[in-house]
């Protein structure tokens, strides 16, 4: 009698040591294109949020009175719609409290219905379709400047600056291609440049040769890109064997240190300029220097470009439930939502009534001995 009473006593011990080290356990996690044209991407982002679940454990956070471990869920959605969704509801399955995700607006946009209807925070470093944040989800929040920004600054800039005079427009038909290039359209109109071609094409091509031999005969001075740096990369090969002189644009996608790699050295110096939706200057650069600095020490690789916006975008997340005293989803939302002057390593973070970051910044860059270079920083 005495060992069955032990028996029981031990396993309700076990049981509630079970149920404390669950509580214990706080999981975020993360989804980009760790397979495919575009995985230097997506594994540049899966980084960051690496270097910041390590950073929180090592440091030991107390939430509620109660210390917690991090852990990361990383999943593959391989920049393809379908596979995003699969791996939303995954996560959702998984229990996780917060997700930072997805890269591509293609794959952001319907993953963020299925992590509303389940009230899961969804903060996305680098999707910047408008649609994301205009949907009326409560839970989804945004850490960069939206395509009207970063669009509508690029056109602009073609017309002023570049001195544009007869402007081409290709996009790739994704909602993030086809939406920055609609915004630039509507930039370079506003400024009075005139578009001369718009064509398209799709995020797995390879061959542009009709679409640039059509735009060739129309000798424009800015060739501008709605897409990725995959992509970007063989068409400016083949813009140079076709003799196209243009300027070429282009908006975050192709604003990769791995751009001038896939263009195989055909980029003359300053033929490229292109907009990061972000950036930092004065004071606060020096936090993001010193975030390349230690990320490259870590992983023995260079930041791509959003890896230090899933840093923050995973430190804006944990401090809303360090305030909220909760890590539930449903306790720290309502906190998550008030952010308000938060400093990250990609600037001060504050977030509007509809998910949008606050007075987002773009970064222009262009390329010099196969480096990015900054042209400027605009609000």
């Amino acid at each position: 009698m005495q060992f069955k009473l032990n028996l029981i006593v031990g396993a309700a011990v076990l049981t509630l040591a079970g149920t404390a080290l669950a509580q214990d356990v706080v999981k975020i996690g993360h989804v980009g294109p760790t397979s495919g044209g575009i995985a230097h991407l997506g594994k540049d982002n899966e980084l960051g949020a690496r270097m910041a679940i390590d950073e929180l454990n090592a440091k030991g956070v107390t939430i509620g009175g109660k210390k917690v471990k991090f852990e990361l869920l990383a999943e593959d959605d391989a920049a393809d719609p379908k596979q995003g969704t699969a791996a939303a509801q995954k996560l959702v399955d998984s229990k996780v409290q917060g997700v930072v995700g997805h890269l591509n607006s293609g794959t952001t946009i319907p993953a963020s219905k299925i992590y509303h209807d389940a009230g899961i925070p969804q903060v996305s470093p680098s999707a910047t379709n408008p649609r994301y944040t205009r949907q009326g989800f409560k839970t989804a929040f945004r850490m960069v400047a939206d395509d009207v920004h970063l669009g509508g600054t690029l056109g602009k800039y073609a017309v002023t600056q570049l001195k544009g005079k007869s402007i081409a427009v290709i996009d790739d038909r994704t909602a993030y291609g086809q939406g920055v290039a609609d915004e630039f359209e509507k930039g370079v109109k506003a400024a009075g440049g005139k578009v001369v071609a718009r064509e398209f094409t799709n995020d797995k091509a390879t061959d542009f040769t009709a679409i640039l031999t059509s735009i060739k005969g129309k000798k424009p001075d800015v060739v501008f890109y709605g897409g990725m740096d995959a992509v970007a990369g063989p068409m400016l090969r083949q813009m140079k064997s076709l003799g196209i002189e243009a300027k070429f644009m282009g908006g975050d996608g192709i604003c990769t240190g791995e751009l001038p790699k896939l263009a195989a050295g055909t980029m003359g110096d300053g033929q490229v300029v292109c907009a990061e939706a972000g950036g930092v200057e004065g004071a606060e650069k020096k936090g993001m220097d010193d975030f390349r600095a230690a990320f490259k020490k870590k992983f023995n690789t260079d930041v791509q470009i959003y890896a230090p916006y899933v840093y923050d975008s995973v430190m804006v997340m944990v401090n809303a439930m360090v305030k909220a005293g909760s890590s539930d989803p449903a306790k720290y939302l309502p906190v998550l939502a008030k952010t308000e002057g938060y400093k990250g390593v990609t600037g001060t973070i504050s977030f509007d009534n509809k998910g949008d970051l606050k007075n987002g910044a773009l970064t222009l860059y262009t390329y010099k001995g196969g480096q990015r270079e900054q042209l400027a920083v605009v609000r």
